[in-house]
């Protein structure tokens, strides 16, 4: 089952007052502490003495190496994401039916062939988005892709007196073939590393292509490395602007916002400022688009270095700020790394085949057992029948995966594992503004049914009609989940209001075809359904509670209009 959330860990009352999880438990965990703990301890006196011997005399001469090992990669891999960005975009900057399309928009002929190649190549970027401006008729397109088709749009046009639209003709009447920057995408609230990129046919500009990446995805992943108090990682520019800062990391306005920082903001000390600027713009230190970090060291400074490096294809720099015991070279520890090598040999060799007997190898098969239940509520997991603490978290974990994900009267998801499904397809769409359609379903009268034939046949015909929807949905990342009651919930994400209304009308079919007698109802001698449904392209920061209510409104309108039929509300 995709997407079930289950805490094994959390103990019950009953559970938390005995200590564990069965009388007399621990027996796997202590075998394992008893055969380890004599090893380790021994192994871990010998290591620590000799590492203290060695580590003495070392530290000041190894931490400019690993100050220049973190600068290097930073700047490389930053340099990777921005290259492979700029390739794509100039791949279609230099394509001949997006030059001809420009060349003449008005024909559509063109537009068309344009718009296939624009859409073929636009799932390539970070942003699964780009915009277009024309320069003859200064217009402006979108064309953005999202898990059901991809579309250009016309935006706007172009204004020279709006600030907004300054990186068209920043870039147009410019002799270089694209600009980077950083700026607010105003749509999405996101800061993105933009990339203007000129489009020309035989000198003469036709127009300007554009794409952005959002920079905490692009850095923020790197500079986490970063995040201790006596290592500190930043992006700048020529000008001292400060575009990422480790110690910034978790600030909403920095990474979301337009917000603006330098180094004078951010450090007071007057060594470190003018060290930084020394450097940022100095051609002699820096002839070529990349080169070597420098490394200086600073006397008055909370810092002991400070490495520079220029990233390359762009004219903004890594810095990275270290103090003296937090970096080292791996080159100074080869004799302790022979001497750690030998006695972890000397450890594995004993250890190894007794945790794999004990814990691996029966961890593993649980684990290949989970997954299989994760696919089918109906197998069984592995060590059941083991009397031991893996086999007590065996039963417990079939026990707490099908009551905490599945209702136990039709077989089907629950409303737990419906909140929790739905939350984290919501995350995943809203990343590329995608589109989530939601059904809620309601069996016509059913409290008449229950009257008229009693509870146990009103719950053999909720389970005829869990298995009449559930058969009815086919696509692996769709569910359906038992709302309360009588009520049910589909979930189709990725689909658009005509594919919602398709897959309601095919419902209310296979539950007419059901056929299952109902003298209560006034709609139909037959059990009926009454749905609503609804369609929204997913938000950041949007609630899926606000899909439900809003499903629950046009099923509201169903029941009115007479029910046994589907009724849509757009979000």
């Amino acid at each position: 089952m995709e997407g079930a959330v289950i805490n094994i860990f959390e103990r019950s009352p009953t559970e938390k007052k005995a200590g564990g999880l069965s009388p007399g438990g621990g027996r796997l965990a202590a075998r394992f502490r008893r055969m380890n703990t004599l090893i380790f301890a021994v192994a871990f006196c010998i290591m620590a003495a000799v590492m203290l011997l060695l580590l003495n005399g070392i530290i000041e001469t190894i931490s400019a190496d690993y100050a220049q090992q973190y600068a290097l990669s930073s700047a490389e891999a930053l340099g990777t994401h921005i290259n492979r960005e700029i390739d794509v975009v100039s791949q279609i900057a230099r394509n001949s039916d997006v030059i001809n399309w420009l060349a003449d928009e008005g024909d559509e002929s063109k537009k068309a062939l344009a718009v296939e190649r624009l859409s073929s190549v636009v799932s390539d970027l970070y942003s699964y988005n780009l915009y277009i401006g024309l320069e003859r008729s200064l217009n402006q397109y979108r064309v953005e892709m999202d898990y059901v088709d991809s579309d250009i749009t016309l935006i706007n046009v172009l204004n020279k007196n709006e600030p907004d639209d300054a990186w068209y003709f920043k870039t147009i009447g410019s002799d270089r073939d694209y600009f980077l920057d950083i700026g607010i995408d105003q749509e999405l609230q996101r800061k993105r590393v933009w990339i203007d990129y000129k489009i020309s046919q035989d000198g003469e500009p036709l127009g300007v292509i554009s794409t952005g990446m959002e920079f905490s995805h692009v850095v923020g992943e790197l500079f986490t490395q970063y995040e201790r108090g006596n290592v500190r990682g930043l992006i700048v520019d020529k000008e001292g602007n400060i575009f990422m800062d480790s110690a910034l990391m978790h600030d909403k306005d920095f990474l979301f916002s337009d917000f603006e920082t330098r180094i004078y903001d951010e450090f007071s000390n007057q060594e470190l400022i003018s060290v930084i600027e020394s450097y940022l713009d100095n051609a002699e230190v820096f002839p070529e688009e990349t080169g070597n970090p420098v490394v200086l060291n600073l006397k008055t400074s909370p810092y002991r270095n400070a490495t520079i490096t220029p990233i390359r294809a762009t004219s903004w720099s890594v810095v990275i700020l270290s103090g003296g015991v937090s970096l080292f070279n791996i080159s100074y520890f080869v004799p302790i790394l022979i001497i750690v090598l030998v006695l972890l040999a000397a450890v594995a060799i004993i250890t190894g085949t007794a945790n794999y007997r004990l814990i691996f190898l029966p961890l593993g098969k649980l684990d290949r057992s989970l997954t299989e239940l994760r696919k089918n509520t109906e197998g069984r997991i592995y060590g059941s029948e083991r009397n031991d603490e893996l086999g007590e978290l065996s039963k417990t974990i079939q026990d707490l995966f099908t009551k905490a994900n599945v209702d136990a009267l039709t077989g089907i998801y629950n409303r737990r594992f419906m909140e929790n499904n739905l939350e984290q397809n919501m995350e995943i769409l809203s990343r590329a503004n995608g589109l989530l359609s939601v059904l809620m379903i309601d069996i016509d009268y059913f409290k008449k049914f229950n009257d008229t034939y009693g509870h146990d046949q009103g719950d053999i015909c909720l389970r005829e009609v869990a298995r009449a929807i559930s058969g009815g949905i086919m696509r692996i990342n769709d569910f359906v989940a038992r709302y309360g009651g009588e009520e049910f919930l589909v979930v189709l994400p990725s689909t658009d209001e005509n594919g919602a209304l398709v897959v309601a009308e095919k419902l209310l079919n296979r539950i007419r075809k059901l056929e299952i007698p109902h003298s209560g109802s006034t709609v139909a001698a037959c059990v009926t359904v009454s749905i609503g449904a609804t369609t929204g392209r997913v938000e950041y920061g949007q609630c899926w509670k606000e899909y439900i209510k809003r499903a629950d409104e046009a099923l509201y309108m169903a029941k009115n209009n007479g029910r046994n039929q589907a009724e849509f509300l757009e979000m």
